[in-house]
């Protein structure tokens, strides 16, 4: 039951995979949820705990003012997903899905009285580009790859909303462990078949998050009005590919002894092989001063907590 204390929540994004935990967890919490979707049908059916879902076609639509009504926080979280071959095509899909649906959201934003408290915006860890054995802190510069221009980019759109008076916080995902999706969707069939192995060297360094902490955090910006700009959203224990490699086969109790060959990898993967190579050793140091407290903060606890 809706909590009338707190703010009612409108999620872009919800029927992703962070979206339907980030919402299941907010009405579990006592918001209410309006979710937005291109198909609020299929929609509906994935989010059943949310209040109601409104049809909204990010890539050329404002959002519609009914959705707007009554929305104390908005949780922006669509854009294409990038696990895939990169081609042209592709590139510009995860640019313009992130970076022009954010501009439209603001544009609606700037159309509706009263306006929401707080825009929290994803972004992500990409904005830092290869750290190689440097740690990352929020207060690091950004890179100068695609996906470090993209970010920079999409949370830029984001900032203008602060023009209209909203609060805005910009958190930056690493790597996200859960059930039925994120990184482990992809990792766990050829790990459960035996086949599982550290990617190239395996000395890169993976900054991973579990979803229920990806929740965590947004929830935490949206009821506490000090939490402003980025965040970033990786547990405070990085650690290298060969490390989770054989954490993630002790966990599910298979061997890891077949290395992925860079080779490899980019016969499948082209360009994207550059960002599933790339070493990225990010803390979360201002989402810790700020008083966030992660459920999940070693790796083994976090993968244990994915596969039950």
């Amino acid at each position: 039951m809706e909590n009338q204390n707190k703010p009612t929540l409108l999620v872009t994004g919800a029927s992703g995979f962070v979206g339907r935990t980030l919402c299941g967890t907010a009405a579990d919490n006592g918001y209410g949820v309006v979710a937005l979707s291109r198909a609020p049908g299929a929609a509906a059916a994935l989010l059943p705990q949310v209040n109601r879902v409104e049809a909204w076609k990010p890539d050329t639509e404002l959002v519609p003012p009914s959705a707007l009504a009554d929305i104390g926080a908005i949780i922006h979280l669509t854009g294409e997903t990038i696990g895939a071959r990169w081609n042209a095509d592709k590139k510009q899909r995860i640019r313009e899905s992130r970076v022009n649906s954010t501009n439209r959201l603001v544009e609606s934003l700037s159309k509706v009285e009263p306006k929401p408290e707080v825009l929290v915006c994803a972004s992500a860890i990409g904005f830092y580009g290869d750290s190689g054995d440097e740690e990352f802190t929020e207060d690091s510069p950004p890179g100068n790859d695609f996906l470090a221009e993209v970010c920079q980019d999409w949370e830029s759109e984001a900032q203008k909303a602060e023009d209209l008076g909203i609060r805005v916080v910009r958190v930056r995902f690493g790597h996200v462990l859960g059930k039925n999706g994120g990184l482990l969707k992809t990792m766990l069939p050829p790990f459960y078949m035996g086949l599982g192995g550290r990617l190239g060297s395996g000395t890169q360094w993976m900054s991973w998050i579990h979803n229920d902490d990806v929740a965590g955090i947004i929830l935490h910006s949206i009821e506490n009005q000090n939490v402003s700009g980025a965040l970033n959203a990786t547990s405070p224990m990085p650690v290298r590919n060969v490390e989770f490699t054989k954490t993630l086969g002790r966990v599910i109790r298979r061997p890891t002894f077949l290395p992925v060959p860079t080779f490899a990898l980019k016969l499948r993967y082209g360009e994207f092989t550059d960002f599933v190579l790339m070493s990225q050793r990010v803390l979360p140091d201002k989402t810790l001063s700020l008083g966030y407290e992660f459920r999940y903060a070693n790796l083994e606890s976090a993968l244990q907590a994915s596969l039950r």
